[in-house]
């Protein structure tokens, strides 16, 4: 069932390797309430190098701009629907 307030937003996010063993997307779920679909996932064997993620976020505005304040605190490099052209 979909709340009539819930939004969703489309992201690309770049996790560095540094960030591979934080659950950087779980705790979009348990933290921010948002609701997590991957849809495109890059990474590479045994987790070297960067890991892209192309994400649905689905949630509340607040719960989806918390959400996206937390990847920027981590300084995590997010392209969103308005830069979708860069992708």
């Amino acid at each position: 069932m979909t709340n009539k307030n819930s939004l969703t937003k489309r992201i690309r996010l770049r996790i560095p390797k540094d960030y591979h063993q934080e659950p950087v997307i779980s705790r979009l779920v348990s933290e921010y309430g948002v609701t997590v679909n991957i849809t495109a996932a890059i990474l590479g064997a045994n987790a070297v190098g960067d890991g892209w993620f192309d994400l649905e976020l689905q949630g509340t505005d607040t719960q989806i701009q918390s959400a996206l304040s937390y990847l920027d605190e981590l300084s995590l490099q997010v392209w969103d629907d308005t830069n979708q052209g860069n992708w």
